[in-house]
């Protein structure tokens, strides 16, 4: 699929999704994880977009679960959220990660938005829009640095020239939030930009070995006109203790808790109805092996360990944005950072462990079993985890709080 094979969303005219309370939310993200399952190592092997997937997300009503109740929808938890990605994740990865940005940038309109922005975006969302993302530079000496520049024009507004990658999200967007620099004073801000506005190119580029169709490709703007309304500091949300940044890693971490989980469940699938037993365990069936069962209760610890993680890090992030406050902040973001390196460790383990257990047959490449690995091993490339490690250490020797940035 090219990226012209996908119209942009307008988010007009289109019927109101449905106001899910968490109850519900989770049940729909079951019933749909169900369908996607079936199609998920297809897309991978062939690299087709989940255009029709990502169709009815939007409509069940899931992608709306950022909306505050103030301005019409359920203002659902950050437990929900995360919890509904975990579960989209265990059928695929690569459907659960392209609304990551969306939720994210929900919450910095929460948080940092004037008024008439707010109510535009929200409406937009509980219409069936989708919010992208353009967030990452091309170049520069580091992750965060931004080259993109917001320039004032003559109407008032801004003019926008950048270009963006790693845009998960942008290809099936409504509305695309970009990272830039203030032409005058170097700020950082987030302008948000219809991906159908004059300027704008999405550019379906992406060739990483994991989290293939999640289109996380491109973004060129070329003189893009911008309302001044529709530019946001995003200092507003990164400088307080409003757990921010903690939000977002928490998301990517359910995404690793659900690759675990999906990767651990085929294997087992696996070993009960394919897998033959080694000679040596001297059992007609794989699944009596006794090594084999040792290796999978090995990797159901780590899954557990995982899954609990994410429970008490969602219950922290919940915490700080309930009361904003610098303890709670602090404990949000450690306990992200547990999170992300017990996902890690949970999703590679799986992956790789699934394999082993399955033995040659499941390394056939119609079969598609190495998708896990390559989806958790891409995926946990975010925001890496030696750092947390840094983070926790630090904490717990001096007192020293972790950094607060928009990822952490």
């Amino acid at each position: 699929m090219t990226t012209t094979d996908i119209p942009p969303r307008t988010g007009q005219d289109a019927p109101t999704v449905p106001v899910l309370d968490a109850d519900s939310a989770r049940t729909i993200a079951r019933g749909l994880a169900a369908t996607y399952t079936d199609g998920a190592a297809h897309r991978d092997l062939h690299r087709e977009l989940p255009a029709t997937e990502i169709e009815s997300l939007s409509a069940s009503g899931l992608l709306a679960l950022g909306v505050p109740t103030a301005f019409g929808g359920p203002g659902a938890s950050a437990a929900t959220v995360a919890e509904v990605l975990r579960i989209l994740a265990t059928a695929d990865p690569n459907i659960a990660q392209i609304p990551h940005s969306h939720f994210v940038y929900l919450n910095l309109v929460r948080l940092a938005a004037p008024r008439d922005l707010q109510e535009e975006i929200f409406s937009a969302v509980l219409q069936g829009a989708r919010l992208g993302n353009a967030q990452s530079e091309l170049g520069g000496p580091t992750a965060l640095s931004v080259t993109t520049r917001l320039s004032p024009d003559a109407a008032g507004g801004y003019r926008l020239t950048g270009r963006k990658g790693y845009a998960t999200g942008a290809l099936f967007a409504t509305w695309i939030p970009v990272l830039a620099g203030l032409a005058d004073t170097d700020e950082q801000v987030v302008a948000f930009v219809p991906r159908d506005a004059p300027g704008v190119t999405v550019i379906d580029d992406w060739d990483g070995i994991g989290q293939r169709t999640t289109a996380s490709g491109q973004v060129h703007l070329e003189d893009v006109a911008v309302p001044a309304h529709r530019v946001i500091s995003r200092a507003r949300a990164v400088s307080g203790p409003y757990g921010y940044g903690a939000y977002a890693q928490l998301l990517h971490g359910a995404i690793d808790a659900g690759i675990a989980e999906g990767a651990l469940a085929e294997a087992a699938a696996f070993v009960r109805t394919t897998a033959r037993p080694h000679h040596e365990a001297a059992v007609a069936r794989a699944v009596d092996d006794p090594l084999t069962i040792q290796r999978v209760g090995e990797l159901e610890v780590r899954l557990r360990a995982a899954t609990a993680q994410l429970r008490v890090a969602a219950e922290a992030v919940d915490a700080v944005q309930a009361t904003p406050d610098e303890d709670l902040a602090t404990e949000a973001t450690l306990a992200v950072a547990a999170l992300k390196i017990l996902a890690t460790e949970a999703a590679l383990a799986a992956a790789e462990g699934g394999l082993e257990i399955s033995g040659t047959r499941a390394a056939g490449r119609t079969y598609d079993y190495d998708r896990h690995w390559r989806n958790a091993r891409t995926h946990t490339l975010h925001d890496p985890v030696r750092w947390k490690y840094q983070h926790l250490g630090r904490h717990r020797l001096t007192g020293e709080r972790p950094p607060r940035t928009g990822t952490l």
